[in-house]
């Protein structure tokens, strides 16, 4: 028995417990993965405040060892179902199942999946959606990022210092990156620009690798085909909150609905992080709901007490 058990180890879960054992409560922590999130893919975090620059791994180890140095408990368990409304919460997972007073959700978000004619097939056989990871197998050649945000510029940023050519679609003519990212990717001249353009189909070769990809600009119809064996995608996250869809009230994108105390209308039970509705998801909002989540679980947890 627990007083806290937090479902997922991202920025805010890892805040969450750091705040959670801080005010004295008996903390588990549950991650499939490696803790840090999507973070751990980033090459430099350079919006976390007082940190000018750090590599993503980095910092997610040192969130890890701040909880777990504080007393916190992590288990490698991927959690199943739970079992939320009454005043003993239970987790199953398949390590077995764990009982709390209190949860707080903090599963975050994946990968929002390309929908086009070979995007399923052809996936981790050169469509990828990190280019941190999987970038360096196109050193030397023209690669295409699909998307128009912080990551997409970001991905071709990085991707324009290893590949002969980064060609980045996008399905707007406008872009919802900061400024600063556009401007960085126009001072490239290995960097070209397809708006308003869609992925049309991605193209394999025999070896069921990608060769390449078809792409239809939305105002004239043109189809062009880009010799591309590298497609990234960073077209957006889909929050994984489908386990908690019957104890929690969802939007209609599937993000846990809760305020800015971060209650999710169960008593006992917090979201945070990328997964809940709310505006701005970033690092800091992320840490921020984790402080505000943990906290609120230590106040409940006391006046039980």
């Amino acid at each position: 028995m627990y007083d806290l058990i937090i479902i997922g180890g991202g920025p805010a879960g890892l805040t969450a417990a750091v705040y959670a054992r801080r005010a004295g409560l008996s903390t588990l922590i549950l991650e499939i993965t490696v803790c840090g999130g999507q973070i751990i893919n980033s090459q430099s975090v350079e919006n976390f405040p007082a940190i000018e620059a750090i590599e993503g791994w980095r910092l997610a180890d040192n969130w890890q060892k701040q909880a777990l140095g504080l007393g916190a408990e992590l288990k490698s368990a991927e959690v199943a179902g739970v079992e939320l409304d009454g005043d003993i919460k239970t987790v199953r997972t398949n390590k077995g199942d764990f009982e709390a007073l209190t949860v707080i959700i903090a599963t975050g978000a994946g990968h929002r999946k390309l929908d086009c004619k070979g995007a399923a097939e052809l996936s981790g056989r050169g469509v990828s959606t990190c280019a941190s990871c999987d970038g360096a197998f196109f050193r030397n050649r023209p690669v295409a990022v699909v998307g128009g945000g912080n990551t997409a510029f970001e991905d071709a940023l990085y991707l324009a210092g290893i590949c002969e050519r980064v060609y980045i679609v996008h399905r707007r003519r406008e872009f919802r990156a900061e400024r600063r990212l556009v401007e960085a990717a126009e001072g490239k001249t290995n960097v070209e620009f397809l708006t308003p353009c869609v992925p049309e189909e991605i193209l394999g070769d025999e070896n069921d690798r990608v060769r390449g990809m078809r792409v239809k600009n939305l105002e004239t119809g043109e189809i062009r085909e880009l010799p591309t064996p590298g497609v990234f995608t960073a077209i957006g996250m889909v929050p994984d909150t489908r386990r908690f869809e019957n104890v929690c009230r969802l939007d209609g994108d599937g993000y846990i609905v809760a305020g800015e105390d971060c209650e999710t209308g169960t008593p006992g039970v917090y979201v945070a992080g990328d997964c809940r509705k709310k505006a701005l998801r970033q690092l800091v909002t992320a840490a921020s709901d984790g402080a505000v989540a943990g906290s609120a679980a230590a106040k409940f947890v006391n006046l039980r007490k």
